[in-house]
């Protein structure tokens, strides 16, 4: 279940507006910024291309009703003909402006899946954001960042092009037809009570303002609450989703275990968030949507009724009528742009508030400062002044000094949760909780507990994360035969999932295999042989053993098992540093190893 937030963060629209703009800024500064610029150049200009072929649509409106109120036939057929080449052209524009909105939205998605796939990579920002996820003093790191790259991205571009582009054309739309509708509109005088009369100049325009401002304060006062459920279907869906992924990695365990009936129980309760959470969706939407119903058919008349009381009194003819009503109408149109497009709004502002938390989060890993340092290049591996911490800042151990040297074999041992497994990804440099310096050879290698294998065929999953290429078919036979899995040897090109493929102990075998194939001079392993029966286990560490010993390196195990202290001379062991049970720190000791005892 994700720890993170269930509440998106409320900021002002400036705060908002900054943070988007942060997000849409990189692209149009990038090595593509030209062609992005280009597109979005003739993308502004087909719409003000489409804007002045209305306007002209608006005057043919005006001619064209005229001459059916007066019966005049040439000019009846002359203005068929004109709509005839101003719908052509109108429908060219039209067409344009759709693909290269379409194109625009589709490179800039593409770089940004670039980008932040790069960011998402380097630096280990990966691993880092999944262990702060989980911590329990970081509750609010951005969950499910595959669904902010694969979807909340594709999202993003594609609503900030439409609404961006939408916004312009309902600006570039008010600024033509204002005037027209303002000229057309002529005075309304209005009695007043007292006496006299009072003259509203240009009262079509006020009219029009009025009714959409009541119509778009309504809208939002309505559809304010899509916001949030937006941002909560986003992360309701991604659970769901990403509970069903862990049930199929996890399948065997959990067949064997029997727990079906508590996998659904757990997807049941994710898919009833997602359904609870959609369902007020949708009766907000049903709430907007009966507003917006109104508001549009009230549309189609208001302007008309409006204006009846001039054309009935005589002061403007049919065609005048019809050119105000079609003014109106975009002016209207354009007023009301929030009203037409809040949904849309609404789920904008959800995705981006949603990319701006994994955006901050990612720049939070960039610009965060280790508080220890990783030397490679050294000829030993070595920790100075290293103290290692949980999460959740319980110090496991403080200021210790490692070395190992050319030919060393270390043992380390300790209860369970004295921080073995922290010390190993300390040294390799991945745990952000560690403090002092460390140094590692640059030829060093390092065997996790549950390694990681790709899809696809074995000899990429032996190379991992090389390329298969580099190694000729006998070096991949030999190196499976050497970790004691020579029924793979004739598989290399079997394209399947491995880590689902196979049994534990085959994975830490293939683990070891790739080891054997890479040749290390040093190599640091975390319960790598678990899974392994004692016999296998001793042949394989006897490998590792020679092959460091031949590379001029060392090996440094974690282990439980008793039986690998004949293959170390030496060993750390971890030990409670005083006596308080519900709160220990520990100290390494390094001491010789105790053949064949723990």
């Amino acid at each position: 279940m994700s720890t993170a937030t269930t509440h998106p963060p409320k900021p002002s629209l400036g705060t908002t507006l900054k943070r988007v703009g942060a997000l849409t800024a990189p692209y149009f500064r990038s090595d593509q910024k030209w062609k992005a610029r280009g597109l979005l150049l003739a993308i502004v200009l087909l719409n003000l291309g489409a804007v002045y072929m209305l306007v002209q649509i608006n005057e043919w409106n005006r001619v064209f009703y005229d001459a059916i109120q007066e019966k005049n036939q040439p000019v009846f057929w002359q203005q068929i003909v004109r709509f005839t080449w101003l719908a052509l052209i109108y429908i060219v524009i039209a067409v344009y402006k759709f693909y290269l909105t379409q194109v625009l939205q589709l490179r800039w998605r593409a770089w940004m899946t670039d980008h932040y796939l790069a960011r998402w990579l380097s630096q280990k920002a990966f691993y880092r954001l999944e262990l702060a996820r989980y911590s329990a003093n970081d509750a609010h790191t951005p969950d499910n960042p595959d669904q902010r790259i694969q979807e909340d991205l594709n999202l993003f571009t594609s609503y900030s092009v439409s609404l961006s582009i939408g916004v312009l054309n309902a600006l570039v739309t008010l600024l033509s037809f204002v005037g027209i509708l303002w000229t057309l509109s002529g005075s309304l005088t209005v009695p007043m009570p007292g006496g006299g009369n009072f003259t509203i100049v240009g009262y079509m325009v006020w009219a029009a303002v009025l009714y959409c401002g009541v119509g778009s304060a309504i809208t939002h006062w309505i559809g304010k609450p899509q916001v949030r459920l937006n941002f909560l279907q986003q992360m309701y869906e991604a659970n769901f989703r990403r509970h069903m992924t862990r049930v199929r990695e996890y399948s065997e365990a959990i067949a064997l275990d029997g727990g079906e009936r508590v996998e659904r129980l757990q997807l049941d309760t994710r898919f009833s968030s997602v359904m609870g959470n959609y369902f007020s969706l949708i009766k907000n939407q049903k709430n907007l949507t009966w507003f917006n119903s109104f508001f549009s058919q009230a549309a189609i008349i208001f302007p008309l009724v409006v204006a009846a009381p001039r054309y009935f009194s005589g002061a403007i003819q049919l065609g005048q009528l019809m050119q105000i009503n079609s003014a109106f109408g975009r002016v209207q149109d354009s007023l009301s742009w929030l009203v037409d497009n809040y949904t849309t709004v609404a789920a904008w502002k959800a995705t981006s508030d949603r990319l701006t938390d994994f955006e901050a989060s990612l720049s939070t890993q960039s610009q965060a400062s280790r508080t220890f340092e990783i030397k490679p290049g050294a000829s030993g591996v070595d920790a100075d002044d290293l103290s290692i911490a949980l999460p959740n800042g319980r110090e496991l151990l403080a200021h210790a000094d490692l070395h190992v040297a050319p030919g060393d074999t270390v043992l380390v041992h300790g209860p369970s949760g004295s921080g073995k497994s922290s010390l190993f990804r300390t040294l390799a440099g991945i745990w952000p909780h560690a403090r002092g310096r460390v140094a590692l050879p640059a030829d060093t290698m390092f065997i996790p507990q549950q390694p990681y294998f790709p899809d696809g065929r074995l000899r990429d999953a032996l190379a991992y994360p090389e390329a298969a290429e580099h190694y000729t078919d006998d070096a991949l036979r030999e190196a499976l035969s050497d970790a004691l899995l020579p029924q793979l040897a004739d598989q290399l090109d079997r394209e399947d999932a491995w880590s689902q493929k196979l049994s534990g102990g085959e994975r830490q075998r293939l683990a070891i295999a790739r080891v054997l194939l890479k040749k290390p001079a040093w190599v640091l392993a975390d319960e790598a042989t678990s899974a392994l029966d004692e016999d296998a286990e001793a042949t394989i560490y006897r490998r590792l053993v020679d092959q460091v010993t031949r590379a001029r390196g060392a090996i440094v195990s974690i282990a439980h098992r008793s039986t690998l202290g004949e293959h170390h001379r030496r060993r750390w062991t971890l030990k409670p540093n005083g006596t308080d049970e519900a709160d220990p720190a520990y100290r390494l000791e390094d001491s010789p190893a105790a053949r064949a005892s723990a």
